[in-house]
């Protein structure tokens, strides 16, 4: 009972920030929650402060919620199938290499730099940080999160090119990235793995969660196929996302990689060959409503984090460092990509700016930093995980639609001089 109650004060907490964020700030839903409920959790703290508000007992409530389990036990798995399930496979075909570089070699090299920027950085500022511990922040901020800015660059117009290379992204690094994390982190904290072992760990994850979600999303296809009842067909899907998660954990293969292929198989080859029109329109407004909904509680509760963290001036600090590192690494490691594959394709010219500055970090970064056992080292890493999500939502999240249109300005001006 004590977690139903629980779960009603923060769907509560939700409702309000949505709506304050609808009514009065108008920013895309994932952004504007957030941003209210930070607001909220400031507010206590300085009520705390004054002494009128015991923020004892607010946090504590905080506390009650396992953020980690929560979001990559719980909240994840539904939130990339539904990712997968509205992805267009055909249009996703023709940015895959992109796509595929950014999410696999795009998360190792960017981990990489954002670990060695951060140490230099740390150092420079007097905190004296292991290297392998660096490298884990860099492990933790390398997952992009494009669900907080698909509203804006939908409202803004960008091209669809544009919108797959972030969203095929961020449905795939995620699970390459808590392989990457789970792999640094067994050598951070004396695993006992070695580099041969990671790498056949990170092989293993990828190749079994994505042979699994291939099979599982082919025998729920065939499963849709044989009935017409909407109902059962979104029970199958919800059985499909949730059970393939829990098979997936289970037999130590990349569960969020598992999901998003069974959610492109349903999402296209099902809806295609296995619905009727009457089930899809039932099917897609169903999992939208999963998809904003499980967003707007990660964020409300991304903001009300705050409230439990152990702040000092030399960690936030530390957090401006590690700001800056992971726009750094971003950079690099975008940049890069994209000047090689520019030798066998186009791209547009602002492409690399908008993919550095488009690549939020969201709640499954937080996740992961709050996963670490107990340490002063964790507190550190945590703070600095929170204060780099913080920026990249509401600094680079509110920004990005200046940038997009921008970017539109400029490219189609040559056009009009014509």
């Amino acid at each position: 009972m004590q977690h139903f109650h629980s779960v009603s004060i923060l769907v509560s907490i939700a409702a309000f920030c949505a709506w304050c964020n609808h009514r009065f700030i108008k920013l895309p839903a994932a952004i504007g929650v957030m941003a209210v409920s930070l607001i909220l959790s400031i507010g206590s703290i300085s009520l705390g402060r004054a002494g009128l508000v015991d923020t004892t007992r607010v946090a504590d409530f905080v506390n009650s919620f396992n953020f980690h389990d929560l979001v990559l036990h719980a909240m994840l798995g539904l939130l990339l199938f539904a990712g997968g399930m509205s992805v267009n496979l055909q249009e996703l075909k023709t940015q895959k290499g992109v796509v595929m570089a950014l999410s696999s070699l795009g998360v190792i090299i960017g981990a990489t730099i954002t670990g060695s920027v951060f140490w230099l950085g740390a150092n420079l500022i007097g905190i004296k940080l292991p290297f392998v511990f660096a490298l884990l922040l860099g492990a933790i901020v390398s997952p992009t999160d494009a669900v907080a800015i698909l509203g804006i660059m939908r409202k803004v117009g960008v091209p669809r090119s544009l919108e797959l290379k972030l969203v095929g992204e961020s449905l795939f690094n995620d699970g390459i990235g808590v392989v990457v994390f789970l792999a640094v982190s067994s050598l951070a904290l004396g695993g006992g793995m070695g580099a041969s072992d990671v790498v056949t760990t990170l092989f293993v994850e990828v190749v079994g969660g994505a042979a699994l979600g291939l099979a599982l999303g082919w025998a729920a296809y065939q499963v849709i196929k044989s009935v017409d009842q909407y109902v059962v067909e979104i029970l199958v899907t919800l059985a499909l996302a949730m059970g393939g998660y829990s098979l997936a954990e289970g037999v130590h293969v990349s569960a969020p990689i598992c999901v998003v292929v069974a959610g492109l198989i349903i999402g296209n080859q099902g809806r295609e060959l296995a619905m009727s029109h009457h089930t899809r329109e039932h099917l897609d407004t169903f999992w939208e409503l999963v998809d904003e909904l499980l967003n707007v509680v990660l964020f409300v509760l991304v903001g009300l984090e705050v409230l439990i963290l152990n702040l000092s001036g030399q960690q936030i600090l530390a957090g401006l460092v590690a700001v800056c590192a992971m726009l750094i690494s971003r950079f690099i490691s975008v940049g890069s990509t994209i000047t090689i594959m520019r030798q066998f394709r186009d791209f547009s010219p602002h492409v690399v700016k908008i993919l550095t500055w488009g690549g939020l970090r969201g709640g499954i970064s937080v996740a992961l930093a709050l996963s670490l056992p107990d340490s002063e080292t964790r507190d550190l890493l945590v703070v600095c995980t929170y204060v780099a999500v913080l920026f990249s939502v509401l600094v680079q999240g509110v920004t990005l639609p200046s940038l997009l249109r921008y970017a539109t300005k400029t490219e189609q001006a040559p056009c009009q001089t014509h």
